[in-house]
């Protein structure tokens, strides 16, 4: 395996992790791609290039999109509002919505009604 593709499995198992350990509790809020690169003894250039040269895409883009994939699946199975799903993810209710929407194109009350389990 090249240390770049190394590094972005690197990237991506840190993300799933690091997000499991925020919806727990554990830690108690997200952490910057900056600091992700410090955890992972590289510079925040490094890791946004060789993420980028390896996918296309900026990290950014790989842990919002991680992020929802945990929104919908809570949404979808549980009845937490979507404040306190907001909350548990770090985000201001008012926030998160228009995060959420951006990313997805509807709100996460959209999402809930049309996905319900």
């Amino acid at each position: 395996m090249k240390r770049s593709e190394e590094i972005t499995h690197q990237y991506f198992d840190f993300l799933d992790k690091h997000i499991q350990d925020v919806i727990s509790g554990s830690i108690p809020e997200f952490m910057e791609v900056n600091e992700i690169a410090g955890e992972l003894a590289i510079s925040h250039k490094h890791l946004t290039d060789t993420v980028k040269k390896e996918t296309g895409r900026h990290p950014c883009h790989f842990y919002d999109e991680k992020i929802i994939q945990e929104v919908k699946k809570m949404l979808a199975s549980s009845d937490e509002s979507v404040a306190e799903i907001a909350r548990l993810f770090t985000y201001d209710p008012s926030n998160f919505s228009k995060f959420f929407k951006k990313i997805t194109g509807i709100t996460p009350g959209e999402y809930r009604i049309s996905n319900k389990m």
